[in-house]
């Protein structure tokens, strides 16, 4: 970083080029956006706060009308080789642009003198400057403070450099017609924003003839300075003293009581009479006061009196611009780095259909992207899959729908089958051994008291209407199952010899699948939520501005709700043919099954006659073999319908969970061409209106706002960055 370069004539403390630095970016607004070093000076609105800043800059205040009282003022003390006296207005860095435009247009430069006169004048033009009001202004239409900064700039070969801040004094009691309980509290708050500033020295200005104890301004700076550690305390008024009560006062400025890192110090102010008297001098009177008067006069002479007050605030001034200067630097650039990317994120200006269509084409393809992403499980290539979960789209379905396969599975079945005849105790197919992978979930399936949940998912507000309500299912009933078969077809039965009536199947289908309906739509409802949340998640962090982000779900939400209706209304449709249609199969499991149930059930009943001591194995002997084994005709069907509905069931449930997750879910919401992931696309934009496009991207006054202060704010910033680059 290049530095300005000093000044030769510089006799003061400090480094006179960082100085000038710091009164620069306080002149350009950066104070406003950076805790810049700063002193302040604090007190009530009776503690002679205005008499000591008369002392430090030897010039008179306007005292007739409590014109320095209504804003901060910066005084700025600087050496240069002819005298010259400026004054200008920093804005409140939230004014209108209206606003900014009067105050930073207006300002005095180049005078070589300021009398009072002329400084009542100044002032008067800065109050109506700024839209504050004076006394005799009874309009009520002005405000009474403003947050507007008055610079005032003194330099000459005789000043050394200082810069200080005076703030507004507080008070409790109201004036009528000029103040009001809201100024209080207005008061108040500046003050306080410029007290908790980590880089500001506060000087506190205290009458040294009331107790310390009692002052509010004190309270208040070690609420933000409880260490004391950038508190100077000042003390005024000390001929004011009650006689015996001076020894609490040397107390205080002697560091033995209420301590303070930098002490206190104490002025004494011209009276009321010596103002009016233009010919006394106030240092002369102050000097003699603390030389000649007991026991004042046994104070060391670098505690009183406004000059060596002067001394020590520019040696405060320069510690603490050398200390935080570095602070200062990072401050700047961090604050102009962060401001940049608000309004990056903003976009560009939408004030045109083009412009509009354009801003949100591309914010469709960057949604387009983060869907490919999330899909392709490429989560290691946006930083924000790690941040917002909710965008880890295929993990989440994956897992929901391993549920929903191993809940139908497990408790999808009305009635337990019956395994006590030799028939499979899982209703598996060739080669299947999922029957010992599935039952670490069997237990997990169900709740203590012996049932399941349909949904996994917490409902979102706007889709509640189309989801399937929570509920609990019982567990599958463990009942003997031949026993309800035997009713179904005792009540069913025609003029059959040794067979049924197919509709047995479908009537026993329906009822053993009764579950499914409740399961099924669990599931697309939970997906549903899952591919919701990802959508609303997506736009959410692509749409910074929540105005835009609602009325463009508000477009896109019609669409949204079609589609995830074509989903649902998919599965119902499955499940009209699977459980109301004819119970129908192609599939050589159906009959493999049956036959392997019919095989075992065999085997159990010979059981009882095998040799199992044979070096053959188990055998048995063909005279066993040919026994009978008394079975009613209504028992041999019930068997048969049993071994079948099993047989089939197992073969309709694989494919009807197959066919909800490949169809319903996967080619209605997650991968086909119409998805509610695909709607909002390039496509899409460019068939809205410009009614449609200004209704969603069109810059909403407090966005506009926004965007005018992002801007002021960069703006101040990088003049800020030149003036640390080039002083």
């Amino acid at each position: 970083m290049v530095l300005a370069e000093q000044d030769e004539n510089f006799h003061g403390l400090g480094d006179p080029s960082m100085l000038r630095i710091i009164d620069k970016l306080f002149a350009c607004g950066a104070g406003e956006l950076v805790d810049l070093p700063q002193i302040i000076v604090i007190g009530d609105q009776s503690s002679g706060k205005s008499s000591v800043l008369e002392g430090l800059i030897r010039k008179a205040l306007p005292r007739d009308s409590g014109l320095c009282t209504r804003f901060a003022t910066q005084i700025i003390f600087r050496r240069s080789p002819e005298e010259r006296i400026s004054v200008s207005i920093i804005s409140d860095r939230n004014a209108t642009p209206e606003h900014r435009a009067c105050v930073e247009g207006w300002g005095r430069s180049d005078m070589t003198s300021l009398d009072s006169t002329t400084f009542t004048e100044i002032m008067s033009e800065v109050h109506d400057v700024m839209g504050v009001s004076q006394v005799g202004d009874v309009s009520g239409q002005k405000r009474t403070f403003s947050n507007d900064v008055l610079r005032l700039e003194f330099a000459g070969p005789d000043q050394e450099h200082l810069s200080v801040i005076d703030v507004p004094g507080i008070f409790k009691n109201t004036t009528p017609g000029l103040t009001t309980k809201a100024d209080i509290e207005l008061v108040k708050n500046m003050v306080l924003g410029y007290m908790e500033n980590p880089r500001s020295v506060m000087l506190a200005v205290i009458p040294a003839n009331v107790d310390v104890a009692t002052q509010e301004i004190l309270e208040l700076a070690a609420d933000v300075d409880p260490t004391g550690d950038r508190t100077l305390g000042v003390l005024t008024k000390p001929d004011l003293v009650d006689q015996g009560a001076e020894s609490r006062v040397i107390d205080l400025i002697e560091g033995r009581a209420r301590v303070m890192k930098l002490g206190w110090h104490i002025v004494r102010n011209p009276g009321q009479q010596q103002l009016l008297d233009g010919s006394l001098d106030r240092y002369s009177l102050e000097l003699d006061f603390f030389r000649s008067m007991a026991p004042w006069k046994s104070i060391n002479a670098d505690r009183v009196g406004i000059e060596s007050l002067k001394d020590r605030l520019k040696e405060i001034l320069s510690g603490i611009v050398r200390q935080e200067f570095p602070k200062v630097k990072h401050g700047i650039g961090k604050n102009l780095s962060a401001k940049e990317a608000q309004l990056k994120r903003l976009g560009p200006e939408r004030s045109s259909p083009p412009a509009q269509a354009a801003y949100l084409t591309e914010l469709a393809t960057q949604y387009q992207r983060l869907v490919i992403l999330s899909l392709g499980a490429k989560f290691g290539s946006d930083e924000r899959f790690e941040s917002s979960p909710a965008l880890r789209l295929a993990p989440a379905v994956m897992a929901r729908s391993v549920w929903f396969d191993k809940q139908m599975a497990w408790c999808g079945h009305e009635y337990s089958f019956n395994f006590n005849h030799g028939s499979s105790s899982t209703l598996v197919m060739d080669g299947d051994d999922e029957a010992d992978e599935d039952a670490p979930y069997a237990d997990s399936l169900y709740d203590s008291a012996g049932g399941f949940e349909i949904r996994k998912e917490d409902d979102v507000e706007d889709l509640a209407d189309i989801l399937q309500p929570q509920e609990t299912l019982a567990a599958p009933n463990g009942e003997d199952v031949e026993h309800w078969l035997r009713k179904v077809y005792e009540t069913s039965r025609g003029f059959e010899l040794g067979t049924f009536d197919s509709s047995i199947l479908a009537t026993t289908m329906k009822k053993q699948s009764s579950k499914w309906t409740n399961i099924s739509l669990g599931y697309i409802s939970d997906i549903v939520v899952i591919v919701h949340r990802f959508v609303m998640t997506a736009l959410g962090l692509l749409c910074y501005d929540n105005a835009m982000k609602k009325s463009l779900f508000s477009i896109l939400s019609d669409g949204l709700l079609c589609r995830y209706k074509v989903a649902i209304q998919h599965v119902q449709f499955l499940l009209e043919i699977e459980r109301n249609g004819i119970p129908m199969t192609t599939n050589h499991y159906f009959s493999d099954n049956l036959e392997k149930c019919r095989k075992e059930r065999m085997v159990s009943l010979m059981q009882e006659f095998s040799i199992n001591d044979c070096t053959h194995g188990s055998v048995i002997r063909l005279s066993d073999a040919k026994r009978t084994h008394p079975m009613s005709n209504i028992e041999h069907i019930v068997q048969d319908i049993h071994d079948i509905l099993q047989s089939y069931y197992k073969v309709a449930q694989k494919r009807y969970v197959d066919n909800v997750v490949t169809q319903a879910t996967s080619h209605f919401l997650i991968t086909g061409p119409e998805t509610p992931l695909n709607l909002f696309t390039p496509t899409f934009v460019s068939g809205l209106t410009k009614e449609e496009l200004e209704h969603i991207v069109g810059e909403a006054p407090q966005m506009k706002r926004e965007r005018a202060r992002l801007k002021k704010d960069i703006a101040i910033l990088t003049e800020a960055k030149h003036i640390l680059l080039h002083g």
